[in-house]
């Protein structure tokens, strides 16, 4: 389709260049008219009486109205469709600190699609994944970018309407940055950095000028959440016990002196301040009120950061907004697209708590929010499955209501996907035994997947679910969805190859510890040749998920990946080696099927609607990799 886009357009022509292909047109001056006018006010596509018509106030509105404008030209000679945005800022938040580095190709692919579907401001999540030349063993072997490669990606963001905004840390969460000798000096704990030592500031301030060098913004998010051993670990000895509170006030404090050197305006994640919100806490006074001395502590210029992507209750996120707002400030909300369940991105529970969380955030007049795609233990889902996520996001952002039907629509023009076939591979861990829309968060994919046959530490948890039928039912489905999605032909191939693996893998633990029991010689020996299509089978998926890894990310982290699929496939060459001493009288017992069964006792499996979930290495032995 060839457009004539004139008018306003001095802000969003650079971009407009940019987007053209992502959106199927090509620029010229004989093309079909389109007027825009910049303006403040909803954003609005229409087309009357042979000309077209965009209305935008911030750049972002414009490439989102351009979209709705060519989807609705596909349909109708003739449309109107207004939009009013709910949110300041609304945007994503992208972890590349685990071990998945996202390509400067990719993030540009990514922030060409957050501009067609309208999401406004980008975070890349870096602990120690970016330059700091002051430390060069800071994100050493870890895939860091370098300073141009983040000037890059700014630049391109901004041509699009995009902010990008640093995401760094500067307290907690920095255990591979503080692993090497170098850091011994600023270390409290493993992953907590030495609050009140002049070399901590340094360093810092290393990392903060690193930062400011790379991104054009005058925001920054310092992290600072989850640092439960705070104090407890060199500071202890060196300064005795100190309550938590009062070293993070006084660590921020020194932190937000650098970042206003800077000119920097830090939010940091709220969750280390959650203390303070009970009605029986101790930093309340007799009146019920948030101690004065506790306030006066948060620096005024830090905004709050509330993550939550728990629950499915909307009063739950509006209490907690209340007490955000005790603190005499209106947070930015942080929801999540659980790319980080496993294997596969849990669909059910993002959409649940992204529903509730979203009407909270309107009803209790949050201006600014954002969507986390964390990568923990392995980044094993690619990121880009949570695009769908993404899409749910940008509906609440220009809608005070959203239905299901309007946000596929709208995905299947922005993302090229069938939405109904991307909710299907939730079904890889949303299996029998796991309640609806998956809100504990099994993992049973991974699970199936990476447990050993031989020692079946989840095999008691699987027991009678019969799950091989579920993944046998599912493969043919997935192979349908596939050729329905032929942009996302990797992605459904994999995790077709998935359904198929587990189909028969996942319970051939039970059978082969079953027919040893009984001593039934012939069904132990007819386990062997499902070994050897495992083996084969597994590699296939590995290939398929390199292929994956490549197309999005460094190459630094994939030797993870590497590791815990070779595990998988060179395990099974131990098991054929046990199953043929004992066959041909050489072993009298194979020891580790004599083990009777328990059900995995680990943390995640205490909840009901769960079949197992946890990180790897607790996944594989009952033993230690390290220790």
């Amino acid at each position: 389709m060839k457009l004539h886009v004139k008018g306003d357009i001095s802000s969003v022509e650079e971009g407009l260049k940019l987007i053209a292909r992502n959106l199927n047109i090509e620029l010229s001056l004989e093309g079909y008219p389109i007027q825009v006018k910049n303006q403040p006010g909803p954003l609005k596509a229409a087309n009357q009486n042979g000309q077209g018509e965009i209305t935008f106030e911030k750049p972002i509105h414009f490439f989102r109205a351009l979209g709705l404008w060519v989807e609705n030209n596909r349909k109708n000679s003739e449309f109107a469709v207004t939009e009013s945005p709910q949110f300041s800022m609304s945007g994503v938040m992208l972890d590349a600190s685990r071990n998945a580095v996202p390509t400067v190709g990719e993030i540009k692919k990514l922030l060409e699609k957050m501009a067609v579907i309208g999401l406004d401001s980008l975070m890349l999540y870096t602990e120690d994944t970016y330059e700091v030349k002051e430390h060069p063993y800071f994100g050493y072997m870890r895939g860091r970018y370098t300073t141009e490669e983040l000037r890059t990606c700014d630049r391109y963001a901004r041509q699009l309407g995009i902010e990008m905004i640093p995401c760094i840390q500067t307290l907690g969460h920095l255990r591979e940055a503080l692993k090497w000798n170098y850091a011994s000096g600023i270390r409290d704990t493993d992953d907590i950095l030495l609050v009140d030592e002049p070399e901590t500031y340094e360093f810092l301030e290393n990392c903060i000028r690193a930062a400011s060098e790379a991104y054009g913004t005058k925001r920054i998010h310092i992290g600072m959440d989850e640092t439960f051993q705070l104090g407890l670990g060199q500071y202890l000895v060196k300064h005795g016990y100190r309550n938590h509170i009062q070293i993070m006030n006084r660590h921020l404090q020194k932190v937000v002196e650098i970042t206003e050197k800077y000119g920097y305006k830090p939010m940091i994640w709220s969750d280390m301040y959650f203390p303070l919100f009970p009605k029986d806490s101790t930093f309340r006074d007799e009146t019920g009120q948030i101690r004065e001395e506790i306030l006066a502590g948060i620096p005024a210029d830090v905004e709050l950061v509330y993550w939550n992507y728990y629950r499915k209750e909307q009063e739950v996120y509006e209490k907690d907004f209340q007490h955000h707002k005790e603190l005499g400030k209106m947070p930015i909300f942080a929801g999540g697209a659980w790319t980080w369940n496993g294997m596969v991105p849990n669909y059910g529970k993002a959409i649940a708590t992204t529903e509730a969380a979203m009407a909270a955030c309107k009803k209790e007049g949050i201006k600014e929010v954002f969507v986390t795609l964390w990568g923990d233990n392995g980044a094993e889902t690619p990121f880009s499955a949570a695009y769908p996520i993404l899409q749910l996001f940008a509906e609440h952002t220009y809608h005070p209501v959203v239905m299901p039907e309007q946000t596929a629509e709208r995905f299947a023009f922005c993302c090229g996907g069938h939405f109904d076939d991307f909710m299907m591979l939730k079904l890889l861990d949303e299996t029998p035994g796991v309640m609806k829309d998956n809100m504990n968060t099994s993992m049973t994919s991974k699970v199936a997947l990476f447990q050993d046959i031989l020692i079946g530490l989840y095999d008691e948890n699987i027991r009678g679910l019969e799950l091989g039928e579920h993944y046998r039912n599912l493969v043919p489905e997935l192979e349908m969805a596939r050729l329905r999605n032929p942009e996302w032909e990797d992605l459904f191939g994999f995790y077709e190859q998935m359904a198929r693996v587990l189909s028969v893998k996942t319970e051939l633990g039970l059978q082969l510890k079953e027919a040893y029991d009984q001593n039934d010689v012939e069904e132990v020996r007819s386990i062997l040749p499902k070994l050897d299509w495992i083996q084969s089978n597994v590699d296939d998926l590995r290939k398929r998920h390199r292929n994956i890894w490549f197309s999005a990310y460094k190459p630094f982290g994939w030797e993870v990946i590497d590791i815990r699929y070779g595990g998988v496939i060179t395990r099974i060459d131990s098991v054929k080696y046990r199953i043929n001493e004992w066959l041909e009288g050489r072993l009298a017992r194979i020891e580790e099927l004599e083990e009777q069964r328990l059900r995995h006792d680990g943390p995640w499996e205490t909840v009901e609607g769960l079949v197992g979930g946890n990180i790897y290495h607790r996944i594989v032995t009952a033993g230690s990799f390290s220790l």
